[in-house]
């Protein structure tokens, strides 16, 4: 008998944040490294390149997604996501609102940025299909952004019925207590792209979060 395929990891679970600073380039072994540690999905940012650009990153990133078996999102453009094949999109408070950016989307992957249940409803609205809330702690990449904390993740994820993923900061060690806060995964940069070793890095995160 053939055996049966392994099911595929919820991919909230581990979202990986890859960043390319200003004047960058993607950072694919990196990426690789961090697939092979276990993330279960990888969300491509790249907030300062032009379309033509970012759509050239997405396409190097999206086979490796695939052979991994991972969902490739792309932050801020759905005209970016569509162009690529990629699986879909995540939209913060100063891109397309969320149900404008699913007409552009249609049926994939919508996350959706929320700091206040005013934009969590906005989502629900939208059928995103999880929320990016944070920061836990303060980050280098958004310095900008307040943090909410433990509690403030917590309370938002009891005032929705849209999984929510925390960002900012978010450590091995934190991942039971945002489970136990309601958190259905988390979103990490630096904690895996900075690590010396990102596969190990990647690997802690998963088996933190199964053991949590």
């Amino acid at each position: 008998m053939t055996p049966e395929p392994e099911p595929r990891p919820d991919p909230l679970v581990l979202m990986l944040l890859a960043d390319v600073a200003p004047g960058g380039g993607l950072p694919l072994e990196a990426v690789e490294a961090a697939l092979r540690g276990g993330v279960t999905s990888v969300q491509l940012r790249a907030k300062t390149a032009p379309a033509g650009a970012m759509l050239a990153m997405a396409r190097d990133l999206l086979p490796r997604c695939r052979r991994a078996g991972v969902p490739l999102l792309i932050d801020d453009r759905p005209d970016v996501a569509l162009a690529a094949g990629a699986d879909g999109v995540h939209v913060g408070p100063r891109d397309l609102p969320p149900e404008a950016a699913r007409r552009v989307l249609g049926s994939g992957l919508l996350g959706v940025s929320a700091r206040d249940p005013e934009r969590a409803a906005a989502a629900e609205r939208a059928a995103a299909d999880y929320l990016g809330v944070g920061a836990l702690r303060s980050t280098r990449t958004k310095p900008e952004a307040p943090p909410l904390g433990l509690t403030g993740i917590a309370s938002l994820a009891a005032r929705t019925r849209i999984p929510v993923v925390a960002v900012g900061g978010v450590r091995p060690a934190d991942l039971p207590a945002l489970r136990r806060a309601g958190a259905a995964g988390v979103a990490v940069l630096s904690g895996i792209l900075g690590a010396a070793d990102p596969e190990a890095a990647a690997r802690a995160y998963r088996e933190a979060w199964e053991r949590g």
